[in-house]
């Protein structure tokens, strides 16, 4: 009997969890398509096919529940960046190299992530909550870039320290959210790959290193 009763916790978890996935999809379809004006309660429960009642159950007002679309944004980047870590090159460098090239094509590199994106962002000096979610999803993107350019340096024999990493990580950031955003907006007028070869090209100036070497090529 103790079994059963955790199996169905367990499986009402599930069905929850499952649920907050469902309305926090039909929000991004909403903002990505209307903007965060045209993404009412309504339209999100219409999409989501529920009730406005269901949503203020998981999301008791609506900035929680646009606060939870904009972390889904954020962490999905992430981690479809992080992912790509895992077929990369046992070496330092093309590991680098794998996560900035990562950010710099599909599905990251997206109009439709911009459009979610430029949707939220207006609300982060505007609502404390957005801006918690911000700076946690800047930091753990740029922590994660350092630690990637720490062992790449190291790996080289070239200064690690912290003082050096972390104005080296700030830089890059700003080189891939740069090219990031002109490939959302004209992707169309660049050579496939042309952004992720700058965005190398510029990296491995201000780190001075080559990212392509020992398996770093593609």
């Amino acid at each position: 009997m103790k079994t059963q009763t955790v199996t169905r916790k367990s499986f009402r978890r599930e069905g929850e969890d499952k649920r907050r996935e469902d309305l926090i999809a039909a929000t991004l379809e909403c903002v990505a398509e209307r903007g965060l004006a045209g993404a009412t309660v309504r339209e999100i429960a219409l999409r989501a096919d529920v009730t406005a009642g269901l949503i203020r159950y998981y999301f008791p007002t609506k900035d929680d529940l646009i606060g939870a679309a904009y972390r889904a944004v954020m962490n999905r980047m992430t981690v479809q960046a992080s992912d790509a870590l895992q077929n990369a090159p046992d070496d330092p460098r093309a590991r680098l190299y794998a996560f900035v090239t990562a950010n710099l094509g599909q599905p990251i590199m997206d109009p439709n992530n911009l459009s979610l994106w430029a949707g939220f962002i207006g609300l982060v000096h505007a609502d404390p909550a957005m801006a918690v979610a911000h700076r946690e999803g800047y930091l753990g993107f740029r922590d994660e870039l350092e630690a990637l350019i720490r062992d790449a340096l190291l790996a080289v024999g070239k200064p690690a320290e912290t003082n050096h990493t972390r104005r080296h990580a700030i830089a890059i950031n700003a080189i891939i959210d740069g090219l990031w955003l002109e490939g959302c907006l004209a992707g169309d007028i660049f050579a496939d790959g042309e952004l992720a070869d700058t965005g190398i090209t510029a990296i491995e100036a201000v780190l001075g290193i080559s990212l392509k070497a020992e398996g770093g090529a593609q």
